[in-house]
């Protein structure tokens, strides 16, 4: 049972006013001399004389411990026996008063509680005081007798009690969810009536309140109602109820008392699968996993495909494989066909990551899944699942797991079995293009490891399926990088250790451009590319010896071919990009204007832009710095632009009489060819703006979103972000920008992915800002994989990143966002 509150002060003082207001005199027989209270067992002794059972009997041991004779206490006389006997009538007759009075009062505090004021309407001191001593008497009756709960809802107290929720006082709105919780507490058919109309709903508003007490209170609350099933049922059918319940109950900053109610109202809620599907969604999966390991056949294929349909992080994978991996693979053995499916779709998902996909391995997966992808005929899978399970096979092969051990049968074939190549290749030729696609991806990471592609270039050579038409050149094309890549040299750094200037002359130096990039050329720019970018000084030593003008000069020329292109070309370049990147670095610093206007002389920003299609084989860092420097210099957009002045009014005429009035008229976006984004006259060159130039910038940095790299992404993203931030002038033109450039998804995808918790914190940031557009809001509310990876942040994100992902669940309207006038009525007293 939950204890009292006393919130607020008072309730002691309130409770004497209480029993002035609505206590009858008592009759003096009705007095013990002794207590000077009521009765409620009274006795009487040989004299005559009655009073209270425990008080005589406690005066009689007083008597004894101190040595005198037992006497009566009020005529003193010596009694001869301690005997006592009960005084049935007297008794009787206070148990009527006692009840009458008790009515009486229980009447008056009803009366009290229908005359409350709405909450609508202000409401004095003296108001609040009457609710609270009316609650107060309710709360002591019900205490006292479990029938007078039924008597409060045949009454029909309980609506009443409900309005007070929306009271603007804190005090009245705490002790009738105290209340509530008292009477409906052992009695179902109050649960009941409490949970009718929109109450539950109401009740459930309090989880998202600043205040713990309120919060506390709401979820002892709810959990006495998830008692009863169809509540549970109700409860769990109103929108972000259980996501509020799980952040509740996962929560390290809530108090013990709530993170305990939090959790048992979610086993009470466990009752019915669609709680349970909801739970999962909003990342407690526990309760499915249980279902689906303990539960029917039937059962077990709901939550099968519950399971297919979520989007789960890939921690949660590794658990979910661990858990039931082992009973998965044995449904897909010996299902129904409808089992199997289900098993197969939940399989697919939890197997698209690399440690779950081992473990899958483990369980034996391997032997059944190949079995059903070649088998063919009556009572074998349909293509859609064969589609399915080509997808789980490309899944375990990425994982990198050695397959030469792990046979498929009793013959010891294993995978990469010249045969079983044979019947990959085979099936690729003769399927659509989904499962092509699949099982070309199969064969493409069978290749990835050294250790395993001389077995299946062997196996491809054999079949003469690259001497046949497409799709078998399709699958060539798709192998030929793991069948004879070379790998590139190594430069040693050598050169000169002499000063700056000598380091410099070895890179700038053009005596024969013919002769492409030298061996000392890379290796020196390699070694300024390494030094400290922060290094103030060394920037500007580099700037003053003209550093940046020369290599810049020299990337543009290696980029139209001037110079001619040798295998020297990619590790120069890739230092080249690191000495320029320390450029965008220093724009913060005393000497910014300089840095500022060599970045426009030069054209930094067009020239990394154009070294964002640096998207071979070994340039990563390439893209990584071009990416970093970009968002560097669209930093500065924003104080560079020149923002015009607006156009003068048209007429002096004041507004108030219909004229054109005297105000700054507002300039749409792109207006007098401005920057919709920075709203004044920009340029990629000039301001380094990225939404300029035809968006050429925005949607390079779009395509190295789906870079493989996480540091090239995150730095992508970075520079995207630059253009929806605070900063800019009209953050959603920066968001329809990168739109335009195909740019949102992307973005979205890279939240999905979560592959480190610094590209989580970024990605979380820039889709809650792509969020506040409504309308992109609206299409990507039907998205389940973006409210899941929004979901898993706000579990498990840092304090920033968790308010982050509240935003922008609120915006996907995951969250109830109530209103400001309820959030107002709630922060007074």
């Amino acid at each position: 049972m939950a204890v009292a509150h006393d919130f607020g002060g008072g309730d002691s003082e309130l409770e004497e006013q209480s029993n002035e207001g609505y206590q009858e005199p008592a009759f003096k027989a009705f007095m013990c001399p002794l207590t000077r209270q009521v009765m409620h067992d009274p006795v009487t002794i040989e004299t005559g004389q009655t009073f209270e059972r425990e008080a005589i009997l406690k005066w009689f041991r007083e008597c004894r411990d101190s040595g005198r004779k037992p006497t009566c206490p009020l005529t003193q006389a010596e009694l001869r026996s301690t005997d006592i006997s009960p005084s049935i009538a007297l008794r009787n007759v206070i148990d009527e008063w006692r009840a009458r009075n008790e009515d009486k009062e229980l009447d008056k505090a009803f009366a009290s509680l229908a005359q409350a004021v709405p909450a609508s309407v202000s409401v004095s001191a003296q108001d609040d005081a009457d609710t609270l001593r009316a609650l107060l008497y309710v709360s002591h009756m019900c205490h006292r007798s479990a029938a007078k709960k039924t008597l409060v809802r045949r009454q029909g107290v309980i609506p009443t009690i409900t309005d007070l929720l929306k009271s603007s006082s804190r005090r009245v709105r705490l002790k009738a969810l105290e209340v509530l919780r008292l009477i409906v507490e052992d009695n179902d058919e109050n649960k009941e009536e409490l949970g009718k109309g929109n109450t539950i709903r109401t009740i459930i508003k309090f989880l998202s309140n600043e205040n713990f007490q309120e919060r506390e209170l709401a979820v002892s609350l709810l959990y006495e109602l998830s008692k009863l099933d169809p509540i549970c049922e109700r409860i769990g059918a109103i929108y972000g109820a259980i996501l509020l319940l799980v952040g509740m109950a996962s929560s390290k900053s809530e108090n013990g008392v709530a993170v305990e109610k939090a959790e048992n109202t979610l086993k009470n809620l466990e009752k019915y699968e669609t709680n349970v599907k909801q739970m999962a969604e909003n990342g407690r999966l526990q309760p499915l996993l249980t279902k689906l390991i303990e539960g029917t056949p039937e059962v077990q294929v709901a939550m099968a495909e519950y399971l297919g349909e979520l989007a789960l992080a890939n921690d949660v994978k590794v658990v979910v494989a661990e858990q039931v991996g082992a009973l998965l693979v044995s449904i897909m053995k010996t299902g129904s066909l409808p089992a199997r499916e289900a098993t197969l779709k939940a399989l697919r998902e939890i197997s698209s990551n690399e440690s779950s996909a081992k473990i899958l391995l483990q369980a034996g997966i391997l032997p059944p899944l190949v079995k059903d992808l070649f088998s063919l005929g009556a009572g074998h899978l349909p293509m859609r699942l064969k589609e399915v399970s080509a997808a789980i096979l490309a899944n375990l092969v990425a994982s990198g797991a050695s397959f030469r051990s792990i046979p498929l049968d009793e013959s010891e074939e294993t995978l990469l079995s010249e045969e079983m190549v044979h019947s990959l290749l085979h099936l690729i030729s003769n399927t659509g293009p989904a499962i092509e696609c699949k099982l070309l991806n199969v064969l493409v990471g069978l290749t990835g490891s050294p250790s395993t592609v001389a077995d299946v270039v062997s196996a491809i050579r054999s079949s003469g399926a690259h001497h046949q038409p497409d799709p078998s050149l399709k699958l060539l094309r798709n192998v030929s990088p793991y069948m004879g890549a070379e790998l590139v040299d190594a430069l040693g750094l050598g050169g000169s250790t002499g000063h700056l200037g000598s380091l410099l002359g070895v890179v700038t130096v053009t005596e024969d451009h013919r002769s492409g990039v030298t061996e000392e050329q890379a290796a020196a720019v390699a070694l300024l590319g390494d030094l400290p970018d922060r290094d103030w000084n060394l920037t500007r030593q580099l700037q003053e010896l003209g550093a940046f003008r020369a290599l810049a000069t020299k990337l543009v020329e290696l980029r139209r071919g001037t110079i001619r292109g040798n295998r020297l070309v990619a590790p120069f370049t890739e230092g080249a990009v690191k000495v320029l990147y320390r450029v965008t670095c220093a724009l913060q610093e005393e000497e910014a204007v300089v840095y500022v206007e060599l970045a426009r002389e030069v054209g930094l920003a067009p020239l990394f832009v154009e070294l964002l299609q640096q998207m071979s084989s070994g340039q990563d860092a390439v893209l990584l710095y071009s990416a970093m420097a970009l968002e560097n210099l669209s930093l500065q957009s924003a104080r560079l632009t020149d923002v015009p002045e607006p156009p003068p009014p048209r007429s002096l005429m004041c507004g108030c009489f219909g004229g054109p009035g005297q105000g700054k008229q507002p300039q749409p976006p792109g207006a007098m060819g401005t920057c919709r984004v920075h709203g004044g006259f920009c340029s990629l060159r000039e301001t380094f703006c990225l939404a300029e130039g035809g968006c050429k910038a925005v949607e390079r940095l779009v395509a190295c979103l789906e870079h493989a790299d996480a540091r090239v992404v995150e730095a992508a993203l970075a520079a995207l972000s630059t253009l929806v931030g605070d900063g800019v002038a009209n953050a959603t033109e920066g968001v329809l920008v990168v739109g335009e450039a195909e740019g949102l998804r992307p973005v979205v995808e890279v939240l999905v992915e979560n592959r480190t918790e610094a590209l989580q914190r970024r990605a979380v940031w820039a889709v809650e800002r792509i969020l506040r557009v409504e309308d992109i809001a609206l299409e990507v509310a039907a998205d389940q994989t973006v409210a899941s990876a929004l979901v898993e942040a706000y579990r498990n994100g840092d304090v920033r990143t968790r308010q982050t992902a509240e935003r922008a669940l609120r915006h996907l309207d995951r969250i109830p966002n109530f209103s400001s006038a309820f959030h107002q009525a709630k922060g007074r007293t």
